[in-house]
């Protein structure tokens, strides 16, 4: 991976998770936790969709999009598992 898409990776991780974090009310983690959130939500999407035939498109912004479902995905069984 040069610099550049590593660049790429943590900008639309933060961006993904900030907007998780806003679809999901009540959770804000800072610029770190919302990286994190935002790439796993990408994995977790990465993983779903293709198993369930859902494709969103490609780019920048279908990445985006992407990694923010699964991020909202994240939170909600992070909720569901913190009121249990």
């Amino acid at each position: 991976m040069t610099l550049e898409s590593i660049l790429i990776f943590l900008l639309i991780g933060a961006v993904a998770g900030w907007l998780a974090g806003l679809i999901v009310k009540g959770f804000g983690f800072g610029l770190i936790g919302n990286i994190v959130v935002g790439i796993l939500g990408a994995f977790i999407a990465g993983y779903v969709f293709p198993a369930i035939g859902v494709s969103l498109g490609a780019g920048i912004l279908g990445a985006i999009l992407h990694a923010t479902i699964g991020a909202v995905i994240l939170l909600l069984v992070v909720r569901v598992i913190k009121r249990a």
